[in-house]
């Protein structure tokens, strides 16, 4: 096996009963590092510290990731131009903080038998914020009312 000591430096290829000496003479753990390797690759460490950093390193990668939330705007179809500007920068600041929008349109009533109304209002939305997002799933009917889902670029 490729055998690397406790300072990180390569030793070279050793017999398993050489290497074990090694380490008990240094105190420390054999760990195998690449198994798959040809010849395997060992080496001389603490295994318990081994761990506890590598637990570290994992709680640290944890923390960095960002968890993508679904956000969620209700409109109607015959929306005023004021709430329309209002849930506009909501979305547009929902996206600048990376997460989803999903933008629905509910119908009351009568409104369902004007979808193209709704067409219009939902592709205008599309349109506006097409600089800093892009269209995941298209505009659909689901019951009494429509859906699109809106994605960072």
């Amino acid at each position: 096996m490729r055998l690397i000591d406790e300072n990180g430096d390569n030793v070279g290829v050793v017999g398993i009963e050489e290497a074990r000496a090694m380490a008990d003479e240094a105190g420390l753990d054999l760990v195998e590092i690449a198994p798959q390797a040809d010849p395997p690759v060992c080496k001389i460490l603490d295994y318990g510290k081994y761990k506890y950093e590598a637990q570290k390193r994992a709680n640290e990668a944890r923390k960095k990731q960002k968890i993508i939330e679904v956000k969620e705007i209700k409109m109607r179809p015959n929306i005023d131009q004021h709430d329309y500007d209002t849930k506009l920068r909501s979305i547009e600041k929902f996206i600048g903080e990376g997460d989803k929008v999903k933008v629905t349109l509910r119908f009351r009533g009568r409104e369902i038998a004007h979808q193209n109304l709704a067409h219009a209002l939902l592709n205008k939305v599309k349109d506006q914020v097409e600089e800093i997002a892009k269209v995941e799933q298209f505009p659909k009917m689901e019951g009494r009312q429509m859906i699109m889902i809106l994605a960072p670029r």
